[in-house]
C-alpha cells in the first residue's frame, strides 16, 4: 500500500500548502464562511422559490432536499467512523504546524461533511432550477465553503475532494427519485419540475441576496479589525 502512503503525504503537504496562508482578517472572514448561520437569508430565498415557482409540488421538492442534506451529513458521519482518519488538528505529526481557527471539531476528518452536504445542496437545486448562472454561483459557493475547512485546519483536501464527490452522487440521486416520483405519481399536475427552469430575474434576486451577504460580513470584519474589536 506504498502508493496510499504517498498519496496521504502528499495531501498532507498541499494541506500544509494551503492552511498557511493566513492572517487575522481572513481567520475572521472563513469563520463566517464556514458558519452555517451566516447562510441562512441564501437558503430562504432559495425556498421561496421553490414555492414560488412549483407551487404544491414544493413540498416534494422540499422533502427531497432535506432528505439530501440528511443523508448527505448521515453518511458523511458513518464514514469519518468507519475510516477514522484524523484530523489535521489531531494528527500527532503535523498539529503543531496546522493553523487551527475556532475549534478543532470531531477527531475524525474523511469525508468532510460540510463538503459532502454543500455539494449536495449544490447539485440537487441546480438540477431543480437548470439555470447554468445558478449551477456557477453555486458551484462557487460549494467550493469556497469547502475550502474554508482547509483554511481552518479541520480538513485535508481529499476530504474535501470525497465530501464533494460523494455530496454530488446523493444529490443527483435524489433528484432522479424525485423525477421518478413525479412522472408516475404527479404526471397530470402542473408545472412540471423537470420542464420549468429559473428565470433571469428569479436568479438576478438569488444572487443578490447571495452579494449582500458576503459584502455585509466583509465589511463587518473590516470594521471590526479596523477598530481593533478583534
Amino acid at each position: 500500500m506504498e502508493w496510499l502512503t504517498n498519496i496521504l503525504n502528499l495531501d498532507k503537504e498541499l494541506f500544509l500548502y494551503l492552511n498557511s496562508f493566513h492572517n487575522s482578517f481572513w481567520d475572521t472572514i472563513m469563520l463566517m464562511v464556514t458558519r452555517k448561520e451566516t447562510w441562512i437569508p441564501l437558503y430562504l430565498t432559495i425556498v421561496y422559490f421553490f414555492i414560488k415557482n412549483y407551487r404544491s409540488k414544493s413540498v416534494l421538492i422540499l422533502l427531497f432536499l432535506v432528505l439530501t442534506v440528511v443523508a448527505s451529513d448521515q453518511i458523511s458521519v458513518l464514514i469519518k467512523e468507519s475510516v477514522q482518519r484524523l484530523r489535521p488538528v489531531h494528527e500527532p505529526a503535523i498539529e503543531h504546524l496546522v493553523h487551527n481557527v475556532f475549534r478543532k471539531g470531531g477527531l475524525h476528518g474523511f469525508v468532510s461533511s460540510h463538503a459532502t452536504n454543500m455539494f449536495g445542496i449544490f447539485v440537487f437545486t441546480s438540477r431543480i432550477f437548470k439555470n447554468k448562472s445558478y449551477f456557477y454561483l453555486m458551484f462557487f459557493w460549494a467550493v469556497i465553503i469547502s475550502y474554508s475547512r482547509i483554511y481552518i485546519g479541520v480538513h485535508y483536501p481529499l476530504d474535501i475532494i470525497g465530501g464533494a464527490l460523494l455530496g454530488w452522487l446523493i444529490g443527483v440521486i435524489f433528484y432522479k427519485i424525485l423525477m421518478f416520483i413525479e412522472n408516475y405519481f404527479f404526471i397530470a399536475r402542473s408545472p412540471k419540475i423537470g420542464k420549468t427552469n429559473l428565470s433571469v430575474s428569479n436568479f438576478q434576486t438569488i444572487f443578490l441576496v447571495f452579494a449582500v451577504s458576503v459584502l455585509s460580513f466583509t465589511i463587518m470584519t473590516y470594521v471590526l479589525h479596523h477598530y481593533n474589536y478583534l
